[in-house]
């Protein structure tokens, strides 16, 4: 059997693979928890990382044979395809690095999840999103329940996961949960682009800036602006930030 999961880097570029291509990318126990290795993995090695899918689909979501194949065994044996899951989601989070998703052709359920939890995601104008789980008799556990109103309010959220009704890439920026939206052909050249200027940025800046983002949507708007203001003390403290400020000065006065 071939890797769930493909992992390569250069340039300060981490690339993550999902590679079931011929069930569309669907997550199983071995691809969730292979997720979460390669991200742990990459965030402490790139300055950027990359997920997307193989075969032109980024993700479908769960593995319905295997689930079938762990519930018989009884109600805890599906555990682990759900808490490896999560367990990668979380884990952008975690990581000092901006994770991004480049999202084509079906981005379903646990895969509309997992682009959520990407820090940026570019999407495939043709893209097809849902969380569609209510189609199929079932409910969310990748965090999506949570996430989406958390993302596009309580309205739009309850909308569409009531009624699993596709979304286009143009929506999906428009709702909040894209960067951009390009076409297909595209894609691929507009994420490399992207990774780049990422990974060319300056890395503690960059790692202190998605900590008080993700950190701040937690706290009070007050406690949030407290955050910064340390975080800023902080970083001029140290040496490297010099090296933004003398670049500055020395452009102003050239």
């Amino acid at each position: 059997m071939s890797d769930p999961v493909l992992v390569a880097e250069g340039g300060g570029v981490g690339r993550i693979t999902l590679n079931r291509p011929e069930v569309m990318n669907a997550i199983s126990v071995e691809l969730a928890e292979a997720l979460d290795g390669a991200l742990a993995h990459l965030g402490a090695r790139a300055r950027v990382i990359v997920i997307r899918g193989a075969g032109g689909n980024f993700c479908v979501g769960g593995d319905f044979r295997q689930l079938e194949r762990l519930r018989a065994d009884g109600g805890d044996a599906v555990a682990p395809l759900f808490d490896n899951f999560r367990r990668a989601c979380a884990r952008i989070r975690e990581i000092p690095v901006p994770v991004v998703a480049a999202v084509e052709g079906y981005a379903m359920a646990g895969g509309f999840e997992l682009m959520q939890a990407s820090d940026i995601a570019v999407v495939a104008a043709e893209a097809k999103l849902a969380d569609n789980h209510l189609n199929f008799g079932q409910v969310p556990g990748g965090g999506g329940s949570q996430q989406l109103p958390r993302l596009v309010g309580r309205q739009r959220a309850l909308g569409h996961l009531l009624t699993g009704d596709r979304l286009t890439g143009a929506e999906a920026v428009a709702w909040g949960l894209a960067y951009r939206a390009v076409p297909a052909a595209e894609l691929e050249s507009v994420v490399d682009g992207l990774a780049a200027k990422l990974a060319a940025k300056h890395p503690d800046a960059l790692r202190r800036i998605k900590r008080l983002v993700l950190d701040g949507l937690d706290l009070p708007l007050e406690r949030g602006i407290a955050l910064e203001r340390d975080t800023v003390l902080e970083h001029l403290r140290e040496d490297a930030s010099r090296e933004g400020i003398d670049a500055f000065t020395t452009r102003r006065a050239s």
